[in-house]
């Protein structure tokens, strides 16, 4: 196939296809807008006619493809405010302000600002909330959602919190326990390593109403798990459960109950109505005070050696580390022997009198898990891992994470390894390896060096690379749900969204013929990323 012979193919489609290509945009729409015709756009899209035409083609297909994207989550928004009925939860403000108040810290303003915008949401019952809580590492969310569970508990109701391991399962679990154990307040943990009798009785507890809130895995959404009384679905780490997952724990009860997911990936403001344009969303964007700041270092291949001594330090001191293996870009499998063959040679001749664990995403979720508490538990000395690592362990003694191959991690990724350390009273550091010779990998890891901002550099990571990275997904956005426009075709985006409300307002229901393209538009879009777009 030479380049010859598809430009004559490609020519010979046009020609024949071209002229039966509908126009799903109306009238009115394309009057508005200025955009060319559909065919106009698909032609000049292959054979330009010269640089201003190319652009104009571009601009109407990227157009179309963040209309169908738009009209999709607008839609959604208003479907669930005009026929969702939700639960009222009439809570005890008591109850709530003293378990505030005999808290052992003093909670931050913009954790207060974010109980008040979720309890407000609750108490009004329809529509039921669908509110994002983003928040840095150590932030604060679990508190949010522990006092709305609370609030939900003073109302005779149950609440759900997933998680998307049994070891974060567990942190939430022994949180849980930590803050409410003086109040008359009852807490399950479902895994999948629940043994069959203790599985039994907090299935019945849960069934019969008694437990006030049940934590757990995927396992909370497999038959056989009843709450009848749910009035709250909580999902931790948001992006890592697909929507027909998230869909089926808020539906685990006879109401809809009210959902609010929590994400420590800080999402870019600009990309918040684009992405999340159905939900509200509510940001923790202050640390509490004494949270420390976590010493990171761009270190040079030729002080690779140093690196390891200064981890060996830290062990003698009774600390643990991570190291971060590079990233793969080929496939999931290459990583995979990367990491196995980095574990081998740190155990054999880095660290051979040191206990070292492997983590990588070809491990079963139980086999994940077993690793994740060998390290929490201090038996393993250093960890070395895959991207996997991101999110859901919590171990105060680690002091160190090593990241080898900085330059192929997304900014917003790297700040959520970072965030892995400096959890518990010991100084900490972060250490970015990197080989990187172009002016663009340093700029990038420069940035993470000099800013704890994880909202600022999430920004940055925007305009560097493409919405793909913002949850660490893809290296640049070649995967992302817009294949010809991109998040940085904000005028599109702002027009879009004004088209789809403007068309959702004058036909509610999408009955009018003239609608019909969009439709069926939102409707491709919809098969092809369904698994996307939050719910």
């Amino acid at each position: 196939m030479t380049a010859r012979n598809l430009r004559s193919l490609t020519w010979r489609a046009l020609e024949q296809f071209l002229g039966g290509i509908a126009e799903p945009m109306p009238r009115d729409t394309l009057a508005r807008t200025r955009l060319i015709g559909l065919g106009q756009a698909i032609g000049d899209a292959h054979y330009p006619p010269d640089t201003a035409g190319a652009d104009q083609a571009r601009r109407r297909l990227a157009f179309d493809e963040i209309m169908a994207f738009q009209m999709a989550i607008l839609g959604r928004r208003r479907h669930r405010e005009r026929d969702v009925a939700g639960t009222a939860v009439q809570y005890s403000g008591a109850a709530v302000d003293g378990f505030l108040s005999e808290l052992p810290f003093t909670p931050t303003k913009a954790q207060v600002r974010c109980i008040g915008e979720a309890l407000s949401d609750m108490a009004r019952g329809t529509p039921p909330m669908s509110r994002l809580l983003q928040g840095e590492v150590g932030s604060g969310k679990t508190l949010v959602a522990l006092t709305a569970i609370l609030a939900a508990a003073s109302d005779h109701r149950q609440s759900a919190l997933m998680a998307p391991t049994e070891v974060l399962a567990e942190q939430h679990f022994v949180t849980v326990g930590r803050l409410l154990g003086t109040r008359p307040f009852t807490v399950g943990l479902l895994t999948g390593s629940t043994r069959a009798a203790p599985r039994r009785e907090v299935l019945r507890l849960a069934s019969e109403g008694h437990l006030d809130l049940l934590v757990g895995t995927h396992a909370l959404i497999q038959d056989g798990v009843e709450l009848p009384n749910l009035a709250l679905a909580i999902t931790d780490e948001q992006h890592r459960f697909g929507v027909a997952q998230r869909t089926a724990l808020r539906g685990a009860g006879p109401e809809q109950p009210h959902a609010l997911m929590m994400s420590a990936t800080p999402i870019p403001r600009t990309l918040q109505l684009t992405l999340y344009g159905d939900l509200d969303v509510s940001t923790i964007d202050e640390l509490p005070p004494g949270r420390q700041d976590i010493l990171t270092r761009l270190v040079p291949e030729d002080k690779r050696q140093a690196a390891y001594r200064f981890i060996r330090q830290q062990v003698e001191a009774g600390r643990q580390a991570f190291i971060i293996c590079p990233l793969v870009e080929e496939s999931e499998n290459l990583d995979v022997r990367a990491a196995t063959e980095e574990h081998q040679r740190l155990s054999n001749e880095v660290f051979p009198d040191l206990n070292l664990g492997l983590l990588h995403g070809r491990l079963s979720s139980r086999q994940k898990d077993q690793v994740m508490r060998q390290f929490r538990d201090g038996d393993l000395n250093v960890l070395v891992a895959t991207a996997v690592v991101e999110v859901g362990i919590d171990v105060p003694n680690a002091t160190v994470m090593m990241i080898d191959g900085a330059d192929r991690f997304g900014l917003a990724q790297l700040h959520q390894f970072r965030g892995r350390v400096g959890r518990g009273e010991h100084r900490s550091y972060c250490l970015l390896m990197s080989e990187a010779e172009s002016e663009r990998a340093r700029e990038r890891l420069s940035a993470l060096e000099a800013s704890g901002d994880g909202f600022k550099l999430a920004e940055i990571d925007l305009q560097m690379r493409h919405e793909g990275d913002i949850f660490g997904t893809t290296q640049s956005g070649d995967q992302t749900m817009l294949r010809i426009a991109s998040v940085f075709d904000q005028d599109l985006m702002a027009l879009a969204r004004q088209e789809a409300a403007a068309i959702l307002d004058a036909d509610p229901e999408l009955t009018d013929p003239k609608h019909a393209g969009i439709v069926a538009e939102r409707d491709r879009f919809l098969a092809r990323v369904q698994d996307n777009i939050s719910d």
